[in-house]
């Protein structure tokens, strides 16, 4: 998944990328309101974890352009070192998903995030089952009747993200930013989302028939449950 850290406070900037990284996700930077803006205006996030204080501009400002952008579903986790009650409420009535004071536990904000994957697709657990697969989310891991499925970790965030949006249509260039981050930064003529689908179904298929994991001619990928 993809994540947006806007925060202007470096030292936490690279904490929590290097914390969320070794996690399995895939890290962008905005350290001013600015940069922040052109980053969310070419591409969407699976989560943007956004400073209230920031140069160039406030916090707020940034999430209301974000919530008038048609079509966007990037869940939004404010952090701040505002506590006072009045500056939640705004924050949560403005769009954001949720809210942690800083300072606050690296453990707890992925805690979160897990809480946020479960309520925006109905999940009652971090696990799902797809035809007797089983996608552990938190632990980033795919098994098949206790074994493990053994899935370089852009596989698994390929199978995650088609899982979580089950019975849509994904498109290569939205499957690309979800999962490798910054489209600018990618050579669109390349059919590398190709070759890392093929592998993972290749995988797949070693433990159980996938007609499930469907092609959707010269568009993208769908899987059906």
């Amino acid at each position: 998944m993809n994540i947006l850290i806007v925060e202007d406070e470096k030292n936490l900037g690279l904490e929590m990328a290097d914390f969320l990284g070794k996690e399995g996700y895939t890290i962008e930077h905005a350290w001013k309101k600015a940069s922040a803006e052109e980053k969310i205006f070419v591409n969407s996030y699976d989560f943007i974890l956004l400073d209230l204080g920031l140069p160039g501009g406030d916090g707020f400002e940034l999430l209301h352009q974000l919530k008038k952008m048609p079509g966007r579903e990037d869940a939004v986790i404010i952090l701040t070192a505002r506590g006072e009650v009045d500056d939640r409420i705004k924050g949560l009535e403005a769009g954001a998903d949720d809210y942690l004071a800083k300072p606050f536990s690296l453990t707890e904000l992925l805690a979160r995030m897990h809480a946020i994957i479960r309520r925006k697709h109905k999940l009652e657990r971090n696990e799902v089952n797809v035809h007797d697969f089983i996608l552990d989310i938190k632990n980033h891991q795919v098994s098949f009747e206790g074994k493990r499925v053994n899935l370089t970790n852009k596989e698994f965030e390929i199978f995650n993200y088609l899982v979580l949006n089950k019975n849509r249509v994904i498109s290569r260039v939205n499957l690309t930013e979800h999962v490798w981050g910054d489209i600018l930064e990618v050579n669109s003529d390349s059919n590398f989302v190709d070759v890392h689908v093929k592998n993972l179904r290749k995988k797949l298929t070693a433990y159980a028939t996938i007609n499930w994991f469907e092609t959707v001619r010269s568009i993208g990928y769908r899987i059906n449950f």
